[in-house]
C-alpha cells in the first residue's frame, strides 16, 4: 500500500510541476533548493514597501505549494532572507532628497536606492512560507554599508550558504523566488561560480521590470545556468 501511495504522490507531483507526469527516484542524488526573498515587503499581497509586480496571494501560494512538494519528495530546502538594519545604505532615507530607484555613487560602486524594506525584527521582514520547510534560512543585507543580493555573499564576505551546502553533499541547485533580476540572479550566478550545477525556475520567480528580468535571464544563461519555465527533472538530472 505504501508503494501505491508513493507513486500516486509522484504522479501528482509531476502533474503539478512538470510538463507531463513522470516517475522519478528522488533519492538518487542530493539536490538543494534555494528560495529567495519570499518576504512580505516584496509582495503585492502584503502591500510591501518594495512589492514586485505579480506577487499576489495566488503566486505566493503557488511557490509555497511547489516548495512543500519538493520538501516532501526528498529535496533539501533553504531560503534567503533580506535582513537590513534601519539605516541601511541602500535606503532612500539614508540619502536625503533622493527617490526610490535613483542611483548614487558609493566608493567604487553604483548603488540603486530602495524604499526602506525588510528591516530587521519587523513583520514585513519575515519569510512568508512555513519556516519549518527550510533546513536553513540565510540572512543577507545585514551590513549597513553594503547592499547584497546573493545568498552566498553579504557585505563582501561569504555567508554560511556554501559551507551548509557542501556539508550536505549538494552539487545541484534549483533556485527561484524574488526578485528574478536581483536576488535570484545574484544567488544563481554565485552558485555557478562555486561549481554548482544550477537551474532557475522562471515560473516560480518574478522580476521588478520585464526589461531587467529578460537581461538577468540572459546573463544567467551566459554563465551556464539552466533556465526553465517549470521544474523539469529530466533537464535537472541531466545537468
Amino acid at each position: 500500500m505504501k508503494y501505491i501511495m508513493f507513486f500516486v504522490q509522484v504522479a501528482l507531483f509531476g502533474a503539478f510541476l512538470f510538463a507531463s507526469p513522470v516517475s522519478i527516484v528522488f533519492a538518487q542524488e542530493k539536490i538543494g533548493v534555494i528560495v529567495t526573498g519570499i518576504q512580505a515587503d516584496f509582495t503585492m499581497w502584503k502591500r510591501g514597501a518594495l512589492a514586485v509586480p505579480g506577487t499576489d496571494q495566488a503566486f505566493i501560494k503557488k511557490v509555497e505549494s511547489a516548495t512543500l512538494l519538493l520538501a516532501r519528495n526528498g529535496f533539501m530546502i533553504y531560503a534567503t532572507q533580506d535582513w537590513h538594519p534601519a539605516d541601511h545604505i541602500s535606503f532612500t532615507t539614508s540619502h536625503p532628497g533622493k527617490n526610490p530607484f535613483d542611483t548614487v555613487q558609493i566608493g567604487d560602486r553604483i548603488q540603486t536606492l530602495w524604499p526602506p524594506h525588510c528591516v530587521q525584527g519587523t513583520e514585513n521582514a519575515k519569510v512568508l512560507l512555513d519556516n519549518s520547510i527550510f533546513l536553513a534560512i540565510v540572512r543577507i543585507g545585514q551590513h549597513p554599508q553594503f547592499d547584497s543580493y546573493s545568498g552566498f555573499q553579504d557585505g563582501g564576505t561569504n555567508t554560511e550558504m556554501h559551507p551548509i551546502l557542501q556539508a550536505a553533499g549538494i552539487r545541484k541547485l534549483i533556485i527561484y523566488g524574488l526578485a528574478t533580476d536581483y536576488c535570484v540572479k545574484a544567488t544563481a550566478i554565485d552558485a555557478a561560480s562555486r561549481g554548482y550545477k544550477v537551474a532557475v525556475i522562471e515560473g516560480l520567480s518574478k522580476g521588478i521590470t520585464s526589461e531587467t528580468t529578460a537581461t538577468a535571464l540572459n546573463e544567467m544563461r551566459a554563465k551556464g545556468i539552466t533556465v526553465l519555465d517549470k521544474i523539469d527533472m529530466t533537464r535537472i538530472t541531466a545537468m
